[in-house]
């Protein structure tokens, strides 16, 4: 029997093509030298918005991983159960090449069309893209060790998923992984304790046995993983197998699974490591400059993941107040509702607007310019877009009220996720710092990213960037003062990325509120001179 009629209600928000629908991510697109590649991210974006693929996200974080430490009998496993939408998000992902895309083409705006992809699966599901990023970064680290990477590269770069927990030369496709973490240590890895015993000559290339603790190791089920451990000459990088290459196990024992805020799909385990076979990657003692060539393509990732939970959360809100009445109007036609979904939209598209930008510089390596704006715009981008997502995600949570507390809107579940890619590969305070540290250590880095700021012009833009390296000058004396440089220099990258790229009526408000400071302290306070009506329509998801 029907209690009652339900009305006033949006229907599902389903069979929306997530890249089509995205005026901002496909101009960038475009823009970025990706051109190629729009026919198939049309196609990609219409897969994730059918609603089968929406349901694989729902039932992966409600059906969280599994540690099997032992079977029945008392051998030891050292196994995750996952849930089958799990295993065919990861098939979607590398079927669709976002584990390795780019190392597989030499087709121009590869790595602009993988951080598209990217951006469109992170609003399907978020969680699974954590061993699909670890897998994509890992190729530049192994480069490093020629030898290393002949031996793994073509299974990286297999375009098959194969989930069977078996040696890699009798699989059609591997996940990697990365080990740095300890818990005496956390980020300061030159603290870690782990130990790694040549056997033989060692070296580059060498065999070693590793023996110790890693603290956090996500997606503990990988096929191998990059770990840093102390060898003779000091701390250097390591490729440690699930598998010894007799057969056997290495004895890699996961000792339990993290009960995490977000990332809730994704296991991430604590892992002590007895006696493990593995070889050296890069040189002995240069651990951190060999492993940190995975570190920055993992940034990159975090800067599109962050980027792309904003606008799922924008699009949600979008579409409720598009079909919810309240007061006598739509949501989205009351004057207060537009000035929050205008300002989320303009927060939104300058996140976007700057991923792209910074996956172009990946596809550009040895370029002069592009290689030192990269090696600054990462940290930069990924410390301030990582802190704007859980802000952001929150208010668009709130435009859908009680309706957004609950589950099934997705919200909630986009707002666990939001703090994630601020802790990962480096907290603010150590992105903060590295962007010092380029700044003053490789002053072609910091000029780079002055250039590419100045090719805007905009009084407001200009005052600004003076103001910051004005006050950059004083940093040196007081690191304390870091983030305010790391910010200032991101709301101007972002400034003239949208005067260049962005739609007039975004650009203009971003500069009138982040940088004219005609800005409250919260969003929804955009000035009276914001063209709202521009801004909304917009951002506001095309359908057809």
């Amino acid at each position: 029997m029907s209690t009652h009629e339900v009305f006033n209600q949006p229907p599902p928000l389903e069979n929306l093509n997530l890249f089509t629908s995205d005026a901002a991510l496909v101009d960038a697109v475009s823009r970025e030298g990706a051109g190629a590649f729009i026919d198939d991210l049309a196609r990609f974006g219409e897969l994730l918005g059918r609603p089968e693929s929406i349901r694989l996200g729902f039932e992966a974080n409600e059906n969280t991983p599994v540690l099997k430490t032992h079977d029945r009998f008392g051998n030891r496993l050292d196994e995750v159960d996952y849930h089958p939408s799990w295993h065919e998000l990861m098939r979607l992902s590398v079927e669709n090449g976002l584990h390795s895309g780019p190392w597989k083409t030499d087709k121009p705006g590869s790595h602009v069309a993988r951080a598209a992809k990217m951006f469109l699966m992170s609003q399907a599901e978020f969680g699974h893209l954590c061993p699909i990023s670890m897998t994509y970064s890992v190729v530049p680290a192994l480069r490093k060790q020629p030898d290393v990477a002949a031996e793994w590269e073509t299974l990286i770069t297999s375009s098959v998923y194969d989930r069977r927990f078996v040696p890699a030369s009798r699989k059609k496709g591997v996940i990697l992984g990365m080990g740095m973490t300890e818990k005496q240590g956390g980020s300061d890895v030159r603290a870690n304790t782990t130990r790694a015993v040549p056997q033989g000559k060692g070296g580059p290339g060498g065999e070693y046995v590793v023996t110790g603790h890693k603290w956090f190791v996500s997606a503990p089920m990988s096929d191998a993983f990059l770990i840093l451990a102390q060898a003779p000459k000091g701390l250097s990088c390591f490729l440690l197998p699930r598998w010894k290459p007799d057969g056997t196990k290495n004895p890699f024992f996961i000792q339990r699974l993290k009960n995490k805020l977000g990332n809730r799909s994704n296991a991430s385990g604590e892992v002590e490591i007895d006696g493990a076979w593995a070889r050296m990657v890069g040189e002995e003692g240069r651990g951190v400059p060999t492993i940190i060539e995975m570190v920055n393509h993992t940034r990159l990732d975090c800067t599109i993941g962050s980027s792309s939970l904003m606008r799922q959360a924008l699009v949600q809100a979008l579409h409720h107040t598009g079909h919810r009445n309240a007061f006598g109007k739509t949501l989205i036609d009351q004057p207060l509702m537009r000035n929050v979904l205008a300002d989320l939209a303009v927060e939104s598209e300058a996140a976007t607007l700057l991923a792209m930008r910074l996956a172009h510089a990946y596809d550009h390596e040895n370029d002069g310019f592009e290689d030192a704006f990269r090696r600054i715009a990462t940290a930069v981008s990924k410390y301030w877009i990582c802190k704007r997502a859980p802000s952001h995600v929150y208010e668009a949570l709130e435009c859908l009220g009680g309706g957004g507390f609950v589950e099934e809107s997705i919200l909630p579940r986009l707002y666990r996720e939001a703090p994630v890619n601020a802790v990962w590969e480096g907290s603010g305070n150590v992105i903060a710092l590295d962007v010092l540290r380029a700044a003053q250590k490789e002053p072609k880095t910091l000029e780079a990213l002055i250039a590419e700021i100045k090719k805007a012009s905009d009084i407001r833009l200009d005052h600004h960037l003076d103001r910051i390296l004005n006050a950059a000058k004083k940093i040196p004396a007081d690191e304390s003062l870091a983030r305010r440089l790391v910010e200032g220099l991101a709301l101007a990258l972002q400034a003239s990325l949208l005067l260049r790229r962005g739609h007039p009526a975004v650009a203009e408000a971003f500069l009138a509120s982040r940088l004219g400071g005609d800005w409250g302290h919260a969003f929804g306070t955009l000035p009276a001179t914001a063209d709202l009506a521009a801004i909304i329509e917009r951002a506001r998801p095309k359908v057809g």
